[in-house]
């Protein structure tokens, strides 16, 4: 806040300064001095501040799906969030990454350029681990992934590459491809060493055993979509999400879907027994349906339309009739739940 001076402290610093008990040139020296902010041209600063929150935010995204996934996956308690975004060379990413490690080389179709995604190597014997029928304990295991085992990360990779390209859909439609799976970070040698990067560095916890997850990607690859790295584009992209056209295509994409329809003639309860024993040509009673009752149409698995069975010309066919009143799910598995207790 700046502070006002009254008429006699005005007056005062006048006297002051004209009898020499204030030294003007303190005040000189202090304005010619310039504010200097200190320039590395070995590591130019390619993205923003309000390009690296974008990206943060994009990816808390991708590390709340993968978090999902996995944890079905492994049937375990899987954490995944953003530690950090930061931007440094690719030679200073692949000298903080231990060897051996995990690092898959992905292709960034349609951009131009790969990212890679490195996994550490206590994560990664956990999962292997846990999909083995294991623990999931934690070990210290040094060593390279044998052909099975870089078989089974390639499934995770990419089941993790899917949520990838949900996270990024607001800015492009990418289509993340697994390209290969490298143990040593000398041989993922995807740019020049000094080329600029953006690290998204992901803190996973998969039971007990904590690690981190590195998606280096470079600033050549990401450069074309650039300018759509921002926070104000990104929230725009959301809300323009369920527009007319794109309501239009799920609309269009949903009337192509198959659901199998069944007319169900009615149901009864019998043991296992009796369903062994069956014979051609028995007869199951139906004790709730009569020979004049409507059929129920499932549509789906689901309860949709009374009906009516009859011929047309030599097939067998059915007759759509009453609609039958939609039941909400939760009221069918409380009905389910009354009934098995």
């Amino acid at each position: 806040m700046t502070e006002i001076l009254s008429q006699d402290e005005i007056d005062a610093l006048l006297t002051a300064i004209s009898t020499g008990e204030v030294d003007t040139t303190d005040y000189s020296a202090a304005k010619e001095q310039r504010k200097v902010k200190i320039y590395d041209f070995r590591r130019p600063d390619k993205f923003s501040k309000d390009q690296i929150r974008t990206l943060q935010m994009m990816h808390e995204t991708f590390a709340r799906l993968t978090t999902t996934a996995l944890s079905a996956q492994l049937r375990a308690l899987v954490s995944v969030h953003v530690a950090s975004v930061d931007q440094l060379t690719y030679e200073e990413f692949i000298r903080s990454i231990p060897n051996p490690t995990t690092l898959a080389v992905i292709n960034m179709d349609p951009l131009k350029g790969s990212a890679v995604l490195e996994i550490d190597p206590s994560i990664t014997f956990t999962i292997i681990d846990k999909l083995f029928g294991g623990m999931g304990e934690s070990s210290k295991i040094s060593r390279e992934l044998t052909d099975i085992e870089l078989s089974v990360m390639e499934g995770i990779i990419v089941r993790i590459l899917g949520n990838l390209r949900e996270a990024w859909s607001n800015v492009i439609d990418l289509r993340p491809r697994l390209g290969n799976i490298e143990t040593n970070p000398q041989f993922a040698q995807i740019v020049p060493p000094n080329d600029m990067v953006v690290l998204i560095t992901l803190e996973t916890k998969v039971g007990e055993v904590e690690g981190m997850t590195n998606l280096c990607i470079p600033y050549i690859t990401i450069e074309p979509v650039i300018s759509k790295l921002s926070a104000q584009y990104w929230y725009s992209s959301i809300r323009k999400g369920a527009t007319d056209e794109n309501m239009s295509i799920i609309q269009g994409r949903l009337e192509t879907v198959e659901l199998p329809i069944v007319a169900e003639i009615g149901e009864v309860e019998i043991s296992m027994q009796e369903v062994l024993d069956l014979r051609v040509g028995d007869v199951v009673k139906l004790p709730d349906t009569k020979v004049n009752s409507d059929m129920v149409l499932r549509i789906g698995g689901r309860k949709k339309y009374k009906c009516r069975p009859g011929l047309i010309g030599s097939r067998i066919s059915i007759q759509v009739g009453e609609k039958i009143e939609d039941i909400p799910d939760e009221l069918l598995i409380a009905k389910r739940s009354e009934e098995e207790f």
